[in-house]
């Protein structure tokens, strides 16, 4: 209790209000409401930067891949199945890994763009990807006793989990949905 301005004992006010440790299921999967006017949440901005700096560091392992292609192959431990080890066949290998690659960043660079414009569908597909990338580290880890290394997997692995935490958060939820009617 305080004292009011003439000695009378007033109530304090109550403290702020702390979100559970532990919400229901049902409070959770309550749909959000519908909100056009909706502004970007930062969120959402961090988790198409986090996106952008994946598909930077998959072209700087391409341009890896390109440049060390031929010690790469001089490895005894690298063997192409299906290529023919001539000359021209590493230079065709090194083609379609160069293809199959961009044609990945290429996808992950338009799910970017449809995520930062608040697509839901884009955002569920880029947090799978991130579940399917954590879980494969982890069974690499696990079953195979990979490293997880800084120069290899423990940048990926990072940026998966901070995408996936930025994407699955309340507000990037509320941004993608906010067309919906209930």
């Amino acid at each position: 209790m305080s004292a009011g301005q003439h000695g009378a004992a007033t109530p304090d006010p109550p403290p702020p209000a702390k979100r559970p440790a532990f919400e229901p299921a049902a409070r959770l999967l309550t749909p959000t409401g519908y909100d056009p006017d909706m502004e970007r949440p930062t969120s959402i901005v961090a988790g198409t930067a986090l996106l952008l700096l994946r598909v930077v560091a998959g072209i700087v392992v391409l341009v890896g891949f390109a440049t060390g292609w031929d010690s790469l192959l001089a490895d005894p431990d690298s063997v192409l199945e299906g290529f023919d080890p001539t000359p021209e066949g590493s230079r065709a290998a090194l083609w379609f890994v160069l293809a199959l690659g961009g044609t990945v960043l290429a996808i992950d660079l338009l799910l970017t763009i449809f995520v930062f414009l608040g697509r839901n569908w884009a955002r569920v597909i880029v947090m799978v990807i991130a579940v399917m990338s954590i879980s494969t580290s982890f069974v690499a880890w696990w079953a195979q006793g990979q490293e997880i290394e800084i120069e290899g997997t423990f940048l990926s692995l990072s940026l998966d989990i901070l995408l996936l935490l930025a994407l699955s958060s309340r507000s990037s939820a509320a941004y993608a949905r906010r067309y919906e009617h209930r």
